[in-house]
Parts: C-alpha cells; sequence; structure tokens
C-alpha cells in the first residue's frame, strides 16, 4: 500500500499546531490496535492485517472529500453538463459495441435495461477508464478513525476489504478507489461485492476491477435485486404547467392524475402508460420536470443523490439515441462539457496560472485561478467553471 508520508503531520499542523499533530498520530496507533481487535473478531488474521492495514499512514484528504461530494454541491446543471457530454456519449456507445456480449447476457440473466447499465459505467469510471487511484485500506482506515460522522461504517467496509485480500478475490494491489472505498469498474463497496458481485465472464472469479463482464453483471445483480422491474422505464422528461407542484419521487401518482393535471411529455405528446410516477424539478419551478418511477428509486439507491440518479438515466436515454434533457436551466451561464473545461484550463495556463495537467478535471488550483480571473475581469468571484468566464477568456 502507498504511503501518504506527510500529509497527516502537514495537515494537522497547519490546522492545529505539531502538538495536537504529534497527539494525532498517536491516536491513530491506538485506533488501529482497535481496528485490529475488530478485525480478528470477524474472522480477518493478525497476519492479514499487520501485511495491509496496519502499514499505511491516514491520508486526510479523504475527510476534506467526504465534506465536498459534488453530487450533493454542485449545480444540477453543471453536473449533468460533465457526466453527459458528447465525448461520454460517443465513449459508451463504442464500449457497448465492444461488449455487447456482456450487456446482453448481463441483460438476459437479471432483466435490466443494459443502457441503464451502461449508464451506471459511464457515470462511476468513464466506462472502465477512471476507476479511482486511492488505496482502499488507507482510505477506510483513515475514515474508521477520523471521519466526522459514520465511523463504524467505514470499519465495517474496511472489514470487508480485509476479507477479500484474504479470501484472494482481488489482488490487493489492484484494490484502489475512492475516498470512500468505492472500487471497480462500477464502483462497489467492498461489503456489496460480497453481497452481490458476480462472476459473469466464467472464469471463476468475481473480477469487477479487471472484467468489465463481471462488473456489468454484478451492476445488473445490484439493480435488479434493488427492485429492479423489466420494461418499466426510468420515467421521462415532461412540461408541467403553471400550479403543479412536484412532490418529489416518492410521491407517486398514476399517469393519469398527471395528465388530468395538464402534465406532458417534452415533446408535448400525451402521457401513457398506467404505472405511477412521481415528479421531480431538480432545479425548482424555472427548471426541467422529470416523470420518475420505482426504476429511477433503484438506480437512486447507488448513490442516494438525485443529480446521480439523473446523470445515469438521462445517459442512458442518450446511449439509447434519445436527445437528452430539452427543457432550459435556470441559468445564464451554463455548465461546461468535459472539452470545454480542457479548454478553460488551456486558456489559464496560456495566461501564466499554474494549474497542472488541462485533463478537465477542476482542482482548487484551477478555481483559485479562476476567481483571479473573474476579479481581473470585473465578475463576482466564485471560481466556478462555467460559460461566462470561458467565453470571457475565449475573446482574450
Amino acid at each position: 500500500m502507498r504511503p501518504i508520508g506527510r500529509s497527516i503531520g502537514f495537515l494537522l499542523a497547519a490546522a492545529i499546531g505539531t502538538g495536537a499533530a504529534m497527539e494525532a498520530r498517536a491516536d491513530y496507533g491506538a485506533c488501529l490496535a482497535s481496528l485490529k481487535g475488530y478485525a480478528a473478531g470477524k474472522g480477518i488474521s493478525g497476519q492479514v492485517f499487520d501485511a495491509t492495514a496496519a502499514r499505511v499512514q491516514p491520508d486526510l484528504k479523504v475527510i476534506e472529500l467526504m465534506n465536498n461530494q459534488p453530487e450533493f454541491k454542485t449545480p444540477i446543471w453543471d453536473y449533468l453538463a460533465m457526466l453527459v457530454d458528447d465525448e461520454r456519449v460517443a465513449d459508451g456507445r463504442a464500449a457497448m459495441r465492444r461488449w455487447g456480449s456482456a450487456l446482453a447476457a448481463a441483460e438476459s440473466r437479471y432483466g435490466v435495461d443494459r443502457y441503464v447499465v451502461a449508464g451506471v459505467w459511464g457515470v462511476e469510471s468513464n466506462f472502465g477508464k477512471d476507476l479511482g487511484g486511492r488505496p482502499l485500506v488507507q482510505s477506510l482506515t483513515t475514515l474508521s478513525c477520523y471521519a466526522p460522522r459514520r465511523r463504524d461504517y467505514f470499519r465495517d467496509e474496511l472489514v470487508a476489504t480485509l476479507k477479500i485480500i484474504q479470501n484472494g478475490d482481488i489482488d490487493p494491489s489492484r484494490l484502489n478507489g475512492s475516498w470512500a472505498g468505492a472500487f471497480g469498474q462500477t464502483q462497489f463497496m467492498p461489503s456489496t461485492f460480497h453481497r452481490l458481485a458476480v462472476d459473469l465472464d466464467g472464469d471463476g472469479r468475481r473480477d469487477i476491477v479487471d472484467s468489465a463482464a463481471d462488473a456489468l453483471g454484478s451492476t445488473a445483480n445490484f439493480l435488479r435485486k434493488g427492485g429492479w422491474v423489466s420494461g418499466l422505464p426510468w420515467g421521462f422528461e415532461v412540461r408541467v404547467p403553471p400550479g403543479v407542484a412536484p412532490g418529489g419521487r416518492k410521491a407517486k401518482k398514476p399517469l393519469s392524475a398527471w395528465a388530468a393535471a395538464g402534465v406532458t411529455r417534452a415533446d408535448g405528446r400525451p402521457l401513457s402508460g398506467n404505472y405511477p410516477a412521481g415528479l421531480i424539478m431538480p432545479a425548482g419551478r424555472n427548471g426541467p420536470g422529470f416523470l420518475v418511477t420505482r426504476n429511477f428509486d433503484v438506480v437512486y439507491s447507488y448513490n442516494g443523490a438525485e443529480s446521480y440518479g439523473l446523470a445515469i438515466s438521462i445517459l442512458s436515454d442518450r446511449l439509447r439515441g434519445g436527445p437528452g434533457v430539452q427543457g432550459a436551466w435556470p441559468t445564464d451561464d451554463p455548465g461546461l462539457t468535459r472539452e470545454e473545461r480542457r479548454e478553460l484550463m488551456v486558456l489559464l495556463s496560456r495566461r501564466g496560472y499554474d494549474i497542472g495537467e488541462p485533463d478537465g478535471r477542476i482542482g482548487q488550483k484551477t478555481r483559485d485561478a479562476i476567481k483571479d480571473v473573474e476579479r481581473r475581469l470585473g465578475m463576482t468571484p466564485t471560481g466556478r467553471p462555467g460559460g461566462k468566464v470561458l467565453n470571457a477568456l475565449r475573446r482574450g
């Protein structure tokens, strides 16, 4: 496992002083000892624990990431512009052609729409290209010891990770993922891996990291166990007349009731079907509306965020050949696609800002550079990568 080295000392010393940082390191040692005892009670050998968890140092960056999850803080138009752009759709269609037999097998075995499975794949890892680089054991030991909430949850996910290693399911060097411990091509938590991962490619191993087939089959199994109804759409975009209030995804009514209230599809066609749906308007009354079914709830359960569920659902529609969101978001500063984010970073670099590789990933250096540019241009300094600042930079 890759040690972080000075991260805990640097971060804590900067925040609360060197003495407190040294105390925190001592607390970490005590925490590891407690975790080792807990893991032993769950069947994890001391040898496995010492060879993995006892050798890492905490990475407090994961605490910062825990408190800044984009699906809860990013405007919906920014979130969707980045995750459901033309580039991802093109990449997704190519990936679906390459792995068409695996997607067909997953759909046949579990009854889940292959386009939705591919939508999860695309949002979670860009179709297997971005698996996350944080060692799971390091992240989960840090969260088990320092998380401001849910420490018991992360402790159990750490034990589940150690069980994967002890069982020989996946090589420890391949167990890298998100700040929270999700890993693989469709980002399963370790406990979810034990419950729901499947061997779709038939090689005798459940490998959601290096086997796209196993990852896709496991995702289909997750959605089926979550209550997916074969043949039922996730939902669709609608026009909502004044006076019709969104009640949220849980307040479902028959489509006939929505039709009687004047709700139509986004293209003006009348509603048809005899299933219930709830009305959501993620940007408020002035933004697009969506009628969503219980299948949307199943997708939502993958990460527990409405914007996340919409990203997967809308990406699945676009992979199928649909047009994406038709209504206008209530903003005069639209979100940027990944290509536009890369262009923004190139333009900032040309102005002398040190923001690193222009890869489209907006970090703190880029946000600080945007703020500085906004100040110089007489704009409100937000640090947000939006259409206004990009157009201003294009004009020179």
